[in-house]
């Protein structure tokens, strides 16, 4: 729809109740909805994030794509329960298998685009393969799909930077009394040795449908080469030149046009104007 719409941003949340604790998560989408029956956007974040560090993405998101945007934090993040002990080497597969389903069932999505950054990416591959009929479009943001030196030598260094108290102390207006587990979960679990073999390379080819991999060439925590063996041969990698690990926040506007490009490309959504009422 090329017509400008005036309409209003609605920010909805909601608590998930899963077997494993409570999950906090947001939604944004237009009201009144407009257009046909559109296919929401769920991210999914990075080992230290929470819906409020995606900041204006997801409504910046809404209002170029036409489509709903959702977003939750995992078991232990932000506003959702602690997390009850420490994370198994598989615990990437372990929340599409069986968090992800609650997260559907609660807020009643059918068909979806999975968006995942960092860790997320991994988690948005396992989504797009375990439900591709379902997942419509994949879309991953500096993840890593593979254990690599590059990516370690970023954790360690951000080991001893949380070492320090006050840098770990600015997660607490994110975490509360969790921001030492997040800490620990992201760092232990990825210089572990159980973890050293871990990848998603297996999950790629159950993935059917569109993919696009944006990675920053400046990325501390994983080379461009996630993004390519993400697309393959048949998706996209948009490698983003001076970008480092958080492509939506560092180049906000590059990355919101590269995603409207390519789901416009797969007739998942036209371009929209919106004027907000």
């Amino acid at each position: 729809m090329n017509e400008t719409q005036a309409t209003q941003t609605t920010i909805t949340t909601h608590e998930i109740s899963t077997e494993q604790g409570r999950l906090f998560a947001q939604s944004w989408d237009w009201e009144p909805s407009v257009g046909p029956a559109r296919v929401p956007i769920i991210l999914i974040h990075d080992s230290l994030g929470c819906v409020p560090l995606w900041r204006q993405f997801p409504e910046n998101l809404l209002r170029l794509t036409g489509q709903p945007v959702i977003a939750y934090d995992r078991l232990g993040f932000g506003r959702s329960d602690p997390h009850p002990g420490v994370l198994s080497a598989d615990f990437i597969a372990q929340e599409i298998e069986q968090i992800f389903p609650q997260v559907l069932d609660a807020l009643q999505i059918g068909d979806f685009i999975a968006c995942g950054h960092s860790v997320g990416g991994a988690m948005a591959v396992e989504a797009a393969a375990r439900y591709a009929d379902r997942c419509k479009a994949l879309i991953t943001m500096g993840a890593q799909v593979f254990v690599e030196e590059h990516t370690l030598n970023g954790i360690r260094q951000a080991k001893i930077d949380f070492a320090d108290p006050e840098n770990l102390s600015r997660l607490d207006k994110y975490h509360g009394q969790k921001s030492r587990w997040v800490v620990d979960a992201w760092t232990d679990t990825w210089l572990s040795q159980a973890f050293s073999t871990w990848h998603a390379r297996d999950q790629l080819p159950g993935v059917q449908c569109p993919i696009l991999a944006i990675h920053g060439d400046s990325d501390p925590y994983g080379s461009t080469e996630h993004a390519r063996v993400i697309a393959g041969n048949t998706g996209t990698a948009d490698i983003l030149s001076g970008i480092g690990h958080v492509p939506y926040r560092e180049d906000e506007q590059r990355t919101l046009n590269s995603i409207q490009t390519f789901l416009i490309r797969c007739g998942l959504t036209e371009a929209v104007t919106q004027e907000q009422s």
